[in-house]
Parts: C-alpha cells; structure tokens; sequence
C-alpha cells in the first residue's frame, strides 16, 4: 500500500508540472453542464416544489476529514445521524424526518446504490468516497422520481467529480483521536488534447473506534476517464474498495454486560462491546475473539454518455455493474448463546450434527467460529431523453436492474471437529431480484410566476428467493409488484425574492430480505407525501420554511428489536402519519454567517394493539419509533480573514422512543452536541498551489449522548409457571465524548 501511495503521488507532481503546458481547453461550463446531465433524471431544480437541499464540494471538504457521508451531513435540516463505533468511522446511520437509511433512496451518478435486497445503504463501503464528489442534493420526502428502490422519507443523489480542464494533483492526511487517520492521494490530467482527461483517487483509513475494538481498516479508490468533444462527454469510472471492521452493531444491553460484570452500568460501561465474547463452561469470561470482523469488498463499474444534440435536447445512457463479496465471521460461544443469548446456534441440533460421546459424557452443543457470506452482482442500464425550452423541461427514462446474491455459511473452526472440512457450508440460498421503471416528468412554465410540475412513474419489482437462510429455515419467497406513483405540484413566484410551492406525491415500496425473514407475510408499504413551502432570497438572507404532512399505510417501521445480524427488525404499522413544519436559513453578516435550521414533528401511528401479560391491549394512538419531535441545528461561521474561517457547529436532537409502545424503557434521551470546524489556507509561492489546514473539534463540550438504540420485549412464562410477564429490554449505541481530527491537504 506505500508503494502504490509513493507511485501515485509521483504521478500527481509528474501530471502537474507537464500537463499544464500549451494547454487550450474548451469552455468549462458547457463541460459542467454535461457532467450535470448525470443526475438530471433524478434531481430536481431551485425552483422546482420539491422540498431539498444542495451540497457542494467544497462545503464538504470543510470538514471532510476521514468520516462518513452521513456524519458531514448531519447539520441539514431533518437529519440525525448516528454511528455505530461512535466517532463517525465504520458503520454509520442516517435518518431523515425520522425514518430509516433503509428507506432512503441513494443514487450514484443516477444509479441506484441502496443493497437490492436490504434496501440498505452501507456507506461503510464508500471508504473516503465525498473526497470524489461533485455535489450531492438530499431530497426530502417523497422528491422526484429515481431509479432503484422508492424513496420513502428521503433520497440523496451524489454526483462524482466533474471534468476538470486543468491538471491538479493533491494529497490529504488527517489523524485524530481513537487513532484515527486518513490517507489519499488525488490527480487529474486535464483535459488532454482538448478531449481526454484521466483522474483518480487512492485513499486508507484507520481507526480503533470509540467503543472497544470497533476498530475499521478501509481502502479504496476511484478511477475515472472522461472525453469530452463538442456536445459529447463520455465517462468511464471504476470505484469500490474493501472495509474490515471489528463488529460493534450489538450496542451496550445490560443484560449482555452483566454476563462479564455484576453492577453493569452505561455509565460506567459505555464503551463496553459485546461481540467476539468468550465465557468457559461455567460462564466465566476468558476474553474477546479478535478476529470478530465484517470483511466486505465492493467494486462499482459505471460507463456514461451524454449527449447534447442541440440546445434543446439532451440524452444519458448509463451502465452499471456492481460486484460484492465477503463475510462477517463470528465466534459462536456455548454457553453465551445458550444462556444469555438464548439462542439455539450453538447447538448440534441446529448445525445438523448428531450428539457424540467424550468421556462418557453426551455432547450435543460446542464453541464454533463462522463465516456468513454474500456474494452478489448488480447489473443497472438507465436512459433518459431531456427537451428544454423557454417554457418546458421535459424529461423521460427507463431504468433496469438485476441481482442476484449467493448467501451462506462457513464452519471453519469446531470445538468437536466431527466429520467436518474447512468451510463447509451449514447453509446456502440465493435471492433474485429483478426492477423495471420508467417515468416522464415535466416542468410547464405557464407565465413568469407560475410553473406547473408533473411526475409519472411506473416500477415492476419481481423478487424470489431458494435455499435456505441463516436461521436454517427454508425461505422460498416468490412476489411480484407493480406501483405507480404519480406526483404533481406548482410554483408561483410572488415577487422577486420569494416563492411559494406545493407537491403532491405518491410512493410504494417493497419489503425487504430481512422483512420477509422475520415475517413472510409482510406487506409493501404506501405513502402520500403533501409538501407546502415558502422559499425567499435577498442579497444577504435566505429562508426556507416547508410544512409537511405525509400519509402511511402499512408503514414498515423498526420495531426496535435487532436480528441476528444486527439490523433493525420492521413490521407494517396500519395507518401512520408524520405532520410536520422545517425552516431553514442562510444569513450573510459581513464576515459572518448563520445558517440555521430546526424541525417540529408530530409522527404517529393512529392506532397500535400490544399483548402485555397474556393480554392484547389496544395503545390507541403511540409514537413511531424513532421520530423525534425536534431536531435543530445550526452552522455559525466566522471568516477571520480571507484565508482563515473558524465555525461553530450545532445540534438538538430531541427524545425520541426506540419502539412503537410508548414504553418508558424504550425512549431515548435529547441530546445537545456541539462542534468547532477550523479551516486555514496557505498559498505558498512554489511547489504547492495550496495548503489546507483543517481541525475538527466534535462534541467539544463533551456530551455525553446516545443516538441510536433498540428495544426489545418477550414474554416469560417460565418463572412463574401459569402466568404470563411481558419483560421489556433495551440496548444503546452510545457516541463519543470530546474527540478532534485535524488534517492537511497539499495541493499541486
């Protein structure tokens, strides 16, 4: 890995010392036009009355420093993020007006990049990924039609680095607390002849994580060739890399802690970590398996044509194919599993082993270390045709895509060897998924204050599945979908600097693998999204307020129990509801900014039936889980000088419940975090264009504060033979205290 960060950044010095000689390109912006035509089909424009907000590269390079897309966007409106290693490196969440990453729709240059059978985004595989972005825009609600699975609360569509007409070469290195750092190395050629340019990245990060052992070790890398010619830009890109990851998604429950330690307390244990433990017969702890990790590698291959035929009309062809493979390996512990998990796995019975004899004694469970793989690819085409004039924008596609993923398990370590090889497999099946859409949408510009907005779209998802699942449970699935989600809307401009919109939009979404685990009876969800919003611009002031009021049936929301793997549990609600008011603003002080935000939400689900003790009982109207009524920030920035900027961060996330019973055990504290964002930049006379020197101060007063978590219930009617106790149990994902990175970027 030195050696090929040696040989790259050679390159860059070598790129910006020649390329830079007698070089004519042609004009730039109708280069960043075409790049833009990417995410066209799936974006939407400022005027359009689509609630959303743009992201620019360098408002992320502010405080890109190592950490995860989501934790860099944690101070737009709506937004909370969490992280499951607790310093925003690894595994990280993102939930926008309260609902879950798995239901938030993210594309890549227009191409879908949710898991097909999760719906999940893993950002964790996305290693350093925004120091290759363009711009990103998160649409909130419904938004546009998109390729790939519904957009249910929230999409974010990211654009990869644009061409770029001058060479440039740079290099980042940043380091923190919990032994964080980061590495990369960035150069492009330029355009070459007019027409050719060549760019990449390579990139490492470390960290030993805030919670124990929730150490991560990732690579990456994105390649991308481009040819630009007259209306023309073709772009090759190639991206993916490898994370490796000490499992951390189990959080801290007290009861887990209690099997190592007689007083647990969050307090006092909160950086406590479940995974890879290890307990003797009598349940005396010995230690941690260190090799309890999530091994995971993803390559994206990505092919790209625009073309603008003339100054109507533009079109967009993109291919995809995605590989991913890995496991997560894991040491099944007897008397763990047998006696605090309470959990079969550990037993012959579930392995499909016979019992054997040691000693004379009958042994019929054991220690074991597993591997669980995945093993899939992903093939995605996407056209679209784009009309413009002064008074239409119309825009058509299709997007199609296919999967198909081997899932299995290893055994590659016995404590009772019996009969078994390294890596044989305890159980296989395999998931098949197959998503048609096509939509046509138009903006119609009626007169200079009022434009109309229309959206079509029709998605065909077939789904089935064969083998058997990590449960060792045959799971069969076969289901087929068809949805249509109509939208429509208007904006009026009342007068030079203010506007107001409206949008109707409509969404269906399909369960996913895990739903269908837990329940193969589950249901696809619907939602009728209403938005209402004032936009106004000056000179120094922008605000934008928005009311919302979306609609749910069959609402798929975390139950607050996890799976076996980590993943929240969901179940269809019945009729839901969130109603909610967002402001946000941008206001310009001379050399300061304040950048303020806030969200007021009232989420339900109408009525909610629980069986507490034996009995069903009707809650009547109880909070969705997760779904703070409050969350604000706000980003105050002062520009010391031209070169210096110094910004005060932010965040109120209010209590929220982990589950759907309004039960007291389940909520979550509010929570208050603040950080400080210093960026300096030195422009020397040689050698370097640029010196960026950046420092992160999170949480800088120390909160200590908990984000993320599940709840869980079960009912005991073995204590007390005859009666029935509902016993409630909770788990948290606690964050870090005070920690700080602090990095440089040098730019050739």
């Amino acid at each position: 890995m030195k050696n090929i960060f040696l040989f790259l950044t050679l390159l860059v010095l070598s790129v910006s010392a020649n390329a830079q000689q007698n070089q004519k390109v042609q004009d730039s912006t109708k280069t960043e036009k075409l790049d833009e035509v990417l995410v066209k089909a799936v974006r939407v424009d400022a005027d359009s009355p689509i609630t959303h907000s743009n992201v620019s590269k360098e408002e992320l390079a502010k405080r890109n420093l190592g950490q995860d897309i989501p934790i860099l966007l944690n101070y737009l409106p709506s937004i909370v993020t969490t992280s499951d290693a607790g310093a925003g490196i690894g595994y990280t969440g993102i939930r926008v007006r309260g609902i879950s990453g798995g239901s938030t729709n993210v594309t890549i240059n227009g191409i879908p990049y949710n898991d097909a059978e999760s719906l999940g985004t893993f950002w964790v595989n996305l290693q350093d990924f925004s120091s290759s972005v363009e711009n990103l825009q998160v649409q909130r609600g419904v938004g546009s039609s998109t390729n790939g699975a519904g957009a249910f609360g929230a999409s974010v569509n990211i654009l990869t680095d644009a061409v770029s007409k001058e060479s440039s070469g740079e290099t980042s290195h940043s380091f923190g607390s919990f032994n964080t750092r980061r590495h990369n190395v960035k150069f492009s050629t330029g355009l070459l002849n007019n027409a050719v340019e060549i760019s990449g990245r390579l990139s490492q990060i470390k960290s030993d994580g805030y919670i124990d052992r929730a150490t991560s070790d990732l690579k990456s890398y994105f390649v991308q060739g481009s040819y630009v010619n007259n209306g023309t830009l073709i772009k090759a890109i190639a991206f993916g890399g490898q994370e490796i990851t000490y499992q951390s998604w189990y959080g801290f429950n007290a009861v887990d802690v209690a099997a190592v330690d007689a007083n647990p307390n969050i307090d006092k244990n909160r950086r406590y970590n479940i995974s890879g433990i290890q307990l003797d017969d009598d349940g005396n702890f010995e230690g941690f398996y260190e090799n309890q990790v999530d091994n995971y590698k993803q390559d994206h291959y990505q092919l790209h044509w625009n073309q603008r035929w003339d100054n109507s009309w533009s079109t967009n062809l993109g291919l995809n194919y995605t590989n991913g493979r890995g496991f997560f390996e894991e040491y099944v512990d007897n008397y763990y599993y047998s006696n605090v998990f309470f959990a079969s796995d550990a037993t012959f019975d579930f392995l499909g082993k016979t019992p054997i004899t040691v000693n004379g004694e009958t042994i019929d469970s054991q220690d074991y270390i597993r591997r669980r793989w995945l093993d899939n690819n992903f093939y995605v085409l996407n056209a679209s045709v784009n009309y413009k004039n002064e008074r239409v924008n119309f825009i058509s596609g299709v997007s199609y895509s296919s999967y198909h993923g081997d899932h299995f398990g290893e055994l590659i370590w016995e404590q009772y060897a019996n009969d078994n090889n390294f890596g044989d497999r305890y159980y296989d099946g395999d998931g098949d998924k197959y998503d048609f859409s096509t939509f046509a949408k138009v903006t119609y510009r009626l007169n200079d204050d009022l434009s109309l907005y229309g959206d079509l779209q029709y998605r065909a998802v077939n789904y089935d599945t064969s083998g058997v699942n990590s449960d060792l449970d045959v799971f069969e699935i076969d289901k087929a979908y068809g949805f249509f989600n109509p939208k429509i809307g208007f904006n009026y401009s009342l007068n030079t600097t203010s506007d107001v919109y409206f949008s109707f939009a409509r969404a269906n979404r399909e369960p996913s693998r895990g739903d269908f685990e837990n329940n193969a009876d589950i249901k696809p969800e619907e939602l009728n999204d209403f938005e209402l919003g004032w936009r106004y611009q000056n000179n120094n002031v922008g605000i934008n307020a928005n009311a919302y009021y979306m609609a749910y049936n069959e609402q798929l929301v975390a139950t607050g129990a996890l799976d076996n793997s980590g993943a929240q549990i969901r179940d269809n609600t019945g009729e839901s509801y969130r109603l909610g008011l967002e402001v946000e603003a941008n206001i310009v002080l001379g050399d300061v900014t304040l950048q303020p935000n806030f969200t007021l939400s009232s989420n339900k689900n109408r009525e909610t039936f629980f069986k507490r003790d034996g009995v069903l009982q009707n809650l009547g109207e109880t909070n969705i889980a997760f779904s703070p009524n409050l969350v604000a920030a706000n980003a105050l920035t002062y520009n010391v000088a031209p070169n210096f900027a110094v910004a005060f961060l932010s965040k109120y996330v209010g209590e929220q419940y982990m589950g759907n019973i309004d039960a007291e055990s389940s909520k979550l504290d509010s929570y208050f975090v603040n950080d400080l964002n210093l960026v300096y930049e030195i422009k020397p006379k040689s050698i370097f264009k640029s010196i960026v020197l950046t420092g992160l101060v999170n949480n800088i007063f120390g909160e200590r504060y908990i984000s993320n978590g599940f709840f869980f219930t079960f009912d005991d009617d073995f204590s007390n033979p005859g009666t029935v106790t509902t016993i409630e149990g909770s788990g948290f994902y606690p964050q870090a205290t005070t920690n700080f990175l602090v990095g440089a970027t040098l730019k050739f």
